[in-house]
């Protein structure tokens, strides 16, 4: 986000398999339960970041599907709707392609709860969305549940309690249980398909500078 925002790079999107780890948000390093939750996630299997973006705290683990787009921008605040919506609106086609009644909009009882949310069927969250700007650009960062919604579950369930958050577990859920047989790859490529009639995709790898720099902000 930073090279893009500085015009350094162009804009650019990434797709990756993470491993398994609790995303807390500023709110929720604020939280007294903090430390608790932290140590709940690490006794569950899962390491813990402090992630760019707003909401709560939210999971990735190898069965989701990891995005972030750096966009630049001369009014990066006056177009967090538009890249919210716009973000949601292609997840949510995305997954229809597979077979998913996928809708966009916040389910009540959700974890991380958003606006921007996408869901089956108006009842369980697939995805969430949550978004940072600087000066220059914009951050959208997007986690899609492809398979084992239960890793979801069972770990936020004492993390939630340590920071005496209310959620319903019954709310979360994974593409593959939406659309029997569809996995992992098939969402990759469903999600890719889609920003591919938006915009001309071109594959590259992270060059040096970049890994350098998000090297020497892993500490922060």
């Amino acid at each position: 986000m930073r090279r893009v925002a500085a015009g350094e790079l162009p804009e650019t999107l990434r797709l990756a398999r993470p491993a398994r780890v609790v995303a807390f948000a500023k709110r929720d390093a604020l939280a007294p339960g903090y430390a608790q939750a932290v140590a709940a996630a690490r006794a569950a299997g899962f390491g813990s970041v402090l992630r760019l973006a707003g909401g709560r705290a939210a999971v990735f683990h190898e069965g989701t599907l990891e995005l972030a787009h750096a966009v630049p921008s001369s009014d990066p605040r006056g177009g967090i709707s538009t890249r919210f919506e716009a973000t949601a609106e292609l997840i949510a086609r995305a997954l229809r392609r597979l077979g998913v009644d996928a809708r966009v909009g916040e389910v009540p009882g959700e974890y991380c709860p958003g606006r921007w949310s996408v869901n089956a069927a108006g009842a369980r969250k697939l995805a969430g969305i949550g978004q940072r700007v600087i000066s220059g650009g914009a951050h959208v960062g997007t986690v899609i549940v492809a398979e084992d919604a239960a890793a979801v579950r069972e770990v936020l369930e004492p993390v939630y309690a340590a920071l005496s958050l209310s959620w319903d577990p019954a709310t979360v859920a994974a593409v593959a249980e939406e659309a029997p047989g569809v996995g992992w790859s098939a969402v990759h490529d469903a999600v890719l398909a889609e920003y591919g009639e938006r915009y001309e995709l071109v594959e590259d790898v992270l060059d040096a500078e970049t890994l350098e720099l998000a090297r020497g902000l892993a500490g922060r």
